[in-house]
């Protein structure tokens, strides 16, 4: 059965490769998009990942 409420599944991406992840997040707590320092295996570095459309 599918969940209700408010957390939803969202899609984050590289901002210096084309590497994306998912994750969850819950839009009641965090209304805009949200951004962290994450290690990016195709640059072998830790970069800034955005939420993506």
């Amino acid at each position: 059965m599918a969940r209700t409420g408010p957390r939803v599944t969202i899609r984050m991406g590289s901002t210096e490769s084309s590497h994306t992840f998912t994750t969850q997040k819950n839009k009641r707590n965090h209304p805009a998009r949200l951004e962290l320092r994450r290690y990016d295996p195709v640059l072998r570095r830790h970069v800034i990942y955005r939420e993506e459309k």
